[in-house]
């Protein structure tokens, strides 16, 4: 095999909202990659304990319940006829209802479960081992696969990512506001980067991409050119 046959594992991290899940999504249609969304993992998880009454008025998380019920808590991902793939959750669809800011209000705190993460980091690490796929997610990079051959790490300013995030949500016709979506960004920031178990960061061999200004057609170009530098695809 040589180097440009060579199937590697790519991460992304970032940000909430940052756009990394597009960016991932499309650059592994371009390559013909498997896309992995770890972040639609945790939100599954979250509606699950939302639903099963885990989460207390407030947004406290039931730990002790939640840790128990993980090996009953079934998460896949179905392909779509138009090439896309939707989350499932024990056998149902639940891809429109993990979006929702009611699981996003709720997903960073559950996600900081040392347990929670421990299992949906082995459920990661066994979907890469066949190579080629393209992950986004918080520590990908760091703890999912450190010897990932391309890191990327996307920002972009908080108001920048709540408009993508609100004008998404209203897309899809959820009724939402901006001061909101803006709130929950800022607060997901401060939670990702200060829990103690897998803290967002970026990982020291990742490149760095500010996307704020920069289109779709811009972001696809400059990951696709970055892939060809790895692999010797150009």
């Amino acid at each position: 095999m040589n180097s440009s046959d060579k199937r590697i594992i790519i991460a992304l991290d970032g940000f909430s909202s940052s756009g990394k899940s597009t960016m991932a999504r499309r650059l592994a249609a371009a390559i013909s990659y498997r896309y992995i969304d770890s972040g639609a993992m945790y939100r599954a998880v979250t509606l699950y304990a939302l639903d099963n009454g885990l989460i207390a008025p407030d947004g406290t998380p039931d730990t002790d319940g939640i840790i128990k019920a993980l090996p009953q808590i079934k998460i896949d991902f179905a392909p779509q006829a138009d090439g896309t793939q939707h989350t499932t959750l024990c056998g149902k669809d639940v891809e429109q209802e993990i979006r929702r800011l009611r699981v996003s209000n709720a997903v960073s705190p559950v996600s900081a479960i040392p347990q929670v993460r421990h299992a949906l980091v082995a459920m990661q690490k066994e979907l890469g081992k066949e190579r080629g796929i393209v992950m986004d997610g918080r520590d990908i990079g760091t703890v999912v696969f450190p010897d990932a051959e391309l890191k990327i790490f996307v920002d972009a300013s908080a108001e920048t990512r709540a408009m993508r995030r609100f004008k998404e949500m209203v897309d899809k016709g959820l009724q939402v506001s901006y001061e909101d979506v803006l709130a929950n960004v800022v607060k997901r920031d401060h939670i990702d980067s200060t829990r103690e178990e897998s803290p967002l960061r970026r990982a020291d061999d990742a490149i760095s991409l500010d996307n704020s200004a920069m289109t779709i057609e811009e972001q696809d170009a400059w990951l696709l050119q970055q892939f060809e530098r790895v692999t010797g695809r150009g």
